[in-house]
């Protein structure tokens, strides 16, 4: 399984990814913004999932799921966020998120949020 991680935060990519990676992910791709993502996305062809912050520098995690969303595919998008205000949450939801987990979150959270938004996750 192979999953875009978009935050412009190291430290928390590398919390994520290690928590990803006790789970059933064998391959976490990087990126520090949504321009970054949407680079490394490309077609979206051979991704599995995306997770992605919402508040970062050059593109944001809701354009940049406008932009995933723009291209036609269907791929789950999970957003991973600080933002909990209600009115946040439906513009994600609206422009094509299918998830929405708060930071800070735990390992069994994150696992719950996966198995909901990935078809016959591994390990489930």
């Amino acid at each position: 399984m192979k999953v875009l991680l978009v935050d412009d935060s190291g430290v928390m990519r590398k919390i994520i990814a290690r928590a990803l990676s006790s789970l059933w992910i064998d391959e976490v791709v990087e990126a520090g913004d949504g321009v970054e993502a949407l680079d490394a996305f490309g077609d979206g062809e051979g991704f599995d999932l995306v997770l992605t912050d919402w508040n970062m520098p050059n593109m944001n995690g809701l354009e940049l799921v406008q932009a995933i969303r723009a291209k036609g595919t269907k791929i789950p998008i999970m957003m991973i966020t600080t933002e909990t205000e209600k009115t946040q949450v439906v513009k994600a939801i609206q422009a094509g998120v299918n998830d929405y987990l708060v930071k800070p979150f735990d390992q069994d959270m994150l696992q719950m949020k996966l198995r909901r938004v990935l078809p016959n996750p591994q390990g489930a």
